[in-house]
């Protein structure tokens, strides 16, 4: 049985997952597992250079693995390892913080640029053809900050967590809001984090194939956006 947050004893007592709304639907039962596979390994086909790029930048920028494994928890509160460019020096996963805020010096120079152009990101389309993420759908968390869900916020783990979505959107510059407070693991915590869940919640109420395409547009609108003003400092 894969290692769940629920069978290491954090279910809820006569709690189970409700299914989302409409997920009796064609496209949320077979139609989004299959763009899922087909997009991811087109994706992985098609980035492979820049894959490539990015992977000699890092082994030439620092000393270390060219990825980050971190655990997740994803669909029904199985976890998984999420994978994503490695952005911080080796070592950095240790610390107790577990986001980042702009400027942080566990950042290396090349982790800047692949985290302000989101091609951190990429190697979770691997996730995706493994089947651990989607491409749409909420953005998966770190156990701590599961563990403290209510029944309502864990209705969220219904959903196949996804690469983009609502949540990811609203919260593009994340780390330049966590700069500016006092205490930004507190400030995640009892700010940012309720309104994600608030936002994939309503998100896995409506998923749907024009959804999907909606956020799949704004996701690449907003990353050209991002592009556009870092090319320009």
């Amino acid at each position: 049985m894969p290692e769940s947050l629920f069978t290491q004893g954090l279910e809820i007592d006569g709690y189970a997952l409700s299914r989302a709304h409409g997920s009796s639907g064609f496209y949320l039962r077979v139609g989004k597992q299959c763009v899922d596979l087909v997009t991811s390994a087109c994706g992985i086909v098609l980035a492979s250079p820049i894959l490539v790029a990015c992977a000699c930048a890092i082994k030439l920028g620092s000393s270390g693995p060219i990825l980050f494994r971190q655990q997740r928890v994803g669909l029904g509160g199985k976890l998984f390892s999420v994978l994503k460019f490695r952005s911080m020096r080796v070592g950095s996963e240790r610390d107790r913080l577990k986001i980042t805020v702009a400027g942080d010096p566990r950042v290396t120079a090349v982790g800047k640029w692949l985290r302000k152009t989101k091609l951190d990101e990429l190697p979770q389309l691997f996730n995706v053809l493994c089947g651990d993420m989607s491409l749409i759908g909420p953005r998966p968390e770190v156990p701590e900050y599961v563990r403290d869900y209510d029944q309502a916020q864990r209705l969220v783990l219904q959903v196949k967590p996804g690469i983009t979505g609502p949540s990811s959107l609203e919260f593009i510059d994340e780390e330049e809001l966590l700069r500016g407070a006092s205490d930004p693991q507190h400030f995640y915590r009892t700010r940012i984090l309720p309104r994600k869940i608030e936002l994939d919640l309503q998100y896995c109420q409506r998923a749907s194939f024009s959804s999907d395409c909606g956020i799949v547009f704004r996701t690449l609108w907003r990353l050209l956006a991002v592009r556009r003003l870092f090319t320009s400092l």
